[in-house]
């Protein structure tokens, strides 16, 4: 709209209605001025004094609604502002509401182990050729993580912190070949290790293995950590789904389902300090 106000145009205009504003003021005081006997100036300039009259009534009119708009325009800047207000508070309010759901659910592994020191993390990238589901997280040595953290969420176990930034780190899972976990089956107490392949990665498995022939496991019972290695004890790492017999020596094995939906991963608990986290190795 200022434009226009610059324009030729407006410009032209202002001034007819300018000098047709100053005629109509003129003819209506030389009619005031002139004798009965001269109403024919009068009549004769009637029509100019109406159009006169006319263009200027159009003129006030096209400022009192600029003026309008313009308010108009301020009134919506306002309502704007207020929305994008209650905007970010609800933004705010579901984030708060996430948060506390989250935690929510750490609460039972918290009274489980109270000596346990968790700092909340984000995915931010995952490497859809990475077969073992590896992803990066917003936190690094910055918050507290480090080198060989153990990563779970409320469900179970995730993995470990292979690799910590300033700010960022990386995450192996328990599908990868370079994780070893001492786990035990805790309905029977059995114990062996959890490691992972790309074949059994593929297929959404991991394998609890290295188990005496003598073991008594059985499909769906649970498998957890032992806390042997870089571990704490108690971590879920998921249910038996199959068992069968190792070729190439005595021992028998499970294949386990974790269960962590790596596919529904947003937030990750990493797990900074535990009692006797010093004296494990990875």
């Amino acid at each position: 709209m200022r434009f226009f106000f610059r324009s030729r145009q407006f410009k032209i205009i202002l001034s007819v209605v300018i000098v047709l504003v100053v005629l109509s003021g003129a003819f209506a005081f030389m009619g005031r001025q002139m004798s009965p006997q001269t109403n024919i100036f009068g009549s004769i300039t009637a029509p100019f004094r109406s159009a006169a009259t006319a263009i200027s009534g159009a003129a006030s009119d096209f400022v009192s609604a600029y003026r309008n708009g313009e308010k108009l325009i301020v009134e919506n800047a306002e309502l704007d502002n207020q929305l994008n207000e209650l905007r970010e508070q609800l933004a705010d309010y579901e984030k708060l509401k996430e948060d506390n759901e989250f935690y929510k659910n750490y609460l039972a592994i918290k009274d489980g182990h109270p000596d346990f020191a968790f700092c909340k993390a984000t995915l931010i990238s995952k490497d859809p050729e990475d077969p073992f589901q590896g992803f990066v997280i917003n936190k690094g040595t910055l918050s507290g993580v480090k080198a060989y953290d153990p990563v779970i969420t409320e469900a179970g176990l995730v993995g470990y912190i292979s690799e910590a930034g300033l700010t960022t780190s990386k995450v192996t899972t328990v599908f990868s070949m370079e994780l070893t976990v001492g786990a035990l089956d805790n309905r029977t107490g059995d114990s062996g290790i959890v490691c992972g392949s790309i074949e059994l990665a593929r297929l959404g498995f991991t394998r609890f293995q290295n188990l005496s022939r003598s073991c008594s496991i059985a499909v769906g019972d649970y498998v957890i950590t032992s806390g042997e290695g870089i571990f704490p004890e108690g971590i879920l790492i998921g249910s038996i789904s199959a068992i069968g017999s190792d070729p190439y020596n005595t021992s028998i094995y499970a294949d386990i389902t974790p269960f962590v939906n790596f596919d529904q991963i947003k937030n990750v608990m990493v797990i900074t300090d535990f009692e006797g986290q010093g004296g494990l190795q990875p």
